[in-house]
């Protein structure tokens, strides 16, 4: 896995699909899976920004492959940045480093997993499709 680097392009962004770049692309849905463990709720104490960023991780995609060490690691995560957030003194560079770290082992960003190669595959919206439709059926009332 490479961690430093500009960030590789998405699957489909791609021009040279036959280059073997090391292990195979690992392609999760998109969404909260359906068969999360029983994890612990946010802290009442946590900053809200804190709060949110371990909720948000049970809607994440990349959930579906998270151990229970890796919940451990999340609420581990949101503790510190939590002190962070309401630090008197202000943040601290170092700890913000390490904050930062901790997350992107997690696949917490679009950029972190696709370093890992792992895509979330983006719900494909309807509505899109259904404004197509009605030209579809005009040109061919027109002939066209």
């Amino acid at each position: 896995m490479g961690a430093h680097g500009p960030i590789p392009k998405r699957s489909e962004e791609r021009r040279r699909r036959n280059k073997d770049d090391g292990p195979g692309l690992v392609q999760a849905p998109s969404g909260a899976p359906d068969d999360l463990p029983d994890l612990p709720d946010a802290d009442p104490l946590w900053h809200p920004i804190a709060s949110d960023w371990y909720l948000s991780l049970r809607e994440s995609g990349q959930a579906a492959f998270y151990q229970p060490s890796d919940w451990a690691v999340a609420r581990y995560a949101a503790d510190l940045m939590s002190k962070v957030l309401m630090s008197e003194r202000g943040p601290n560079g170092q700890l913000v480093a390490a904050l930062n770290s901790v997350m992107s082992s997690l696949l917490t960003t679009e950029g972190d997993r696709r370093r890992a190669r792992m895509e979330l595959e983006r719900k494909t919206d309807s509505p899109k499709l259904a404004a197509v439709r009605p030209l579809d059926a005009y040109r061919d009332l027109a002939g066209g």
